[in-house]
């Protein structure tokens, strides 16, 4: 083991006797998001609703590890296992989500998470064990370089706000605006629905069920807003979006075919980085990307500088790390027939595909 962790390790001897391992119940939600809302390390991937959300929306087992020092939380780790005939069994932290994995307010609490996750991994015989961090934990662990996250600061003024994306994008946010768009924000998650769906079947890729729209709305209700872009009365573009201090995550969204005539998702961005902004918002998350995508090069015209992301993987069972996205050529022929199926159809099949690749 390397030098880092034995430092690690010799640091949690000496917390041995004051920090405890514990695994959430169903009346300590408020109190872990507390910790979440005040841990640096921590992310919107991280509250206590996500538990609910990957139990109901998918079926999977979930485990929301926190370490305890003292009576008070010190660290946080949550968990879900995935197991698929198709895609294998693992140990993720945490699926469907751009970051996962431990945050911490000291080392001890860090190592003692991580040893219970390597632990529970090797006890249900998992393929392997995920984390999902912005930075490196684990050197020796092989990850997968195949996503970046973009974030950028944002201000209260609008203008300044509209001159810091580069010139071409800006026309693009202008052209929208020229056209009459119209935007409304609130509660829609069944309107996002529909332009995600369908903008999903497009890019030959199966769409998370409703079901899962409706349950991050209620579940994280006032921080998980939607925002629906019109032309001439008719829905043409839509994006939900999370809310966590002062950031702001669009997160499932898309567009019809006749949102690119009017440059509907451009201006869709835009609305919502300036209604946020304007509510306070001061860091705008445009997610992850695969590298090499039309996403990850929309986000880069924005002005947003690439982030590597650091999925790091402990393998178990597995000799290698899994490599199940759309960029590999094997998927090439089932995206393509995908492309070809009924709306219904793919709203109905793809929900039982996509819930266990995670």
């Amino acid at each position: 083991m390397d030098a880092l962790n034995q430092v690690l390790r010799q640091d949690i001897a000496r917390c041995a006797g004051r920090i405890d391992v514990r695994e959430l119940d169903s009346g300590e939600g408020a109190r872990w998001d507390r910790f979440v809302q005040s841990c640096p390390q921590a992310t919107f991937f991280h509250r206590a609703g996500w538990k609910t959300v990957i139990e109901n929306a998918f079926g999977h087992r979930t485990w929301f590890y926190y370490a305890e020092r003292d009576g008070e939380i010190a660290g946080v780790l949550p968990l879900a296992q995935i197991r698929s005939r198709l895609f294998g069994h693992s140990l993720r932290a945490l699926p469907f989500c751009v970051y996962g994995g431990i945050a911490a307010d000291d080392p001890a609490a860090a190592l003692a998470l991580d040893q219970a996750a390597q632990d529970l991994a090797a006890r249900l015989g998992v393929d392997y064990l995920e984390y999902r961090h912005l930075e490196r934990r684990h050197p020796d662990w092989p990850e997968k370089p195949l996503y970046a996250t973009f974030r950028k600061a944002i201000c209260a003024d609008d203008e300044a706000n509209l001159l810091a994306i580069p010139r071409k994008q800006r026309a693009m946010v202008r052209k929208g605006i020229k056209a009459g768009l119209t935007s409304h924000d609130g509660q829609d998650p069944d309107r996002v629905y529909e332009v995600y769906s369908r903008s999903l079947l497009r890019l030959g890729t199966p769409a998370f069920p409703r079901k899962y729209f409706r349950l991050l709305s209620d579940t994280f209700r006032r921080d998980c807003d939607s925002l629906i872009v019109e032309h001439q009365g008719r829905t043409i573009a839509g994006v939900m979006s999370f809310h966590f201090r002062d950031e702001v995550l669009p997160y499932h969204g898309g567009g019809i075919d006749a949102a690119r005539d009017v440059a509907g998702n451009d201006f869709m961005y835009w609305e919502l980085m300036r209604r946020s902004a304007l509510h306070g918002s001061r860091l705008f998350d445009f997610g992850r990307s695969k590298l090499g995508t039309g996403s990850f090069d929309f986000k880069k015209n924005w002005g947003f500088e690439p982030q590597p992301l650091h999925y790091e993987y402990q393998l178990h069972r597995a000799q290698s790390i899994p490599d199940h996205n759309p960029l590999n050529p094997k998927y090439r022929l089932f995206i393509q027939a995908w492309q070809r199926l009924p709306l219904w159809v793919a709203n109905a099949v793809g929900p039982h595909i996509v819930k266990d690749l995670g």
